[in-house]
């Protein structure tokens, strides 16, 4: 991992970007001290397009029985869980 002053990061910046976006660690100190990683932005996940919710509908489960509310439905879950 490459540490470098708030300086040396600005005279270097282009570099130490590359650096990172090849994986390699970047800290800048700031009077000795670790301030700021420069690491790459992960790849977006792509958008949900109309297909993908159909694809869900379709696949849906349909619970039957008694109505309830989400917190009523994790403790359910919970108790059979400890049984």
């Amino acid at each position: 991992m490459g540490t470098h002053s708030v300086a040396e990061a600005k005279n270097r910046l282009p570099e130490l970007i590359d650096r990172a976006l090849n994986g390699e660690g970047i800290v800048i100190t700031r009077h000795g001290r670790p301030v700021v990683e420069l690491r790459p932005i992960p790849e977006p996940v792509r958008p949900v397009s109309a297909a993908d919710l159909d694809w869900l509908k379709a696949r849906r489960i349909k619970v039957s029985g008694k109505k309830r509310n989400a917190g009523e439905f994790v403790s359910a879950m919970r108790d059979e869980e400890n049984r």
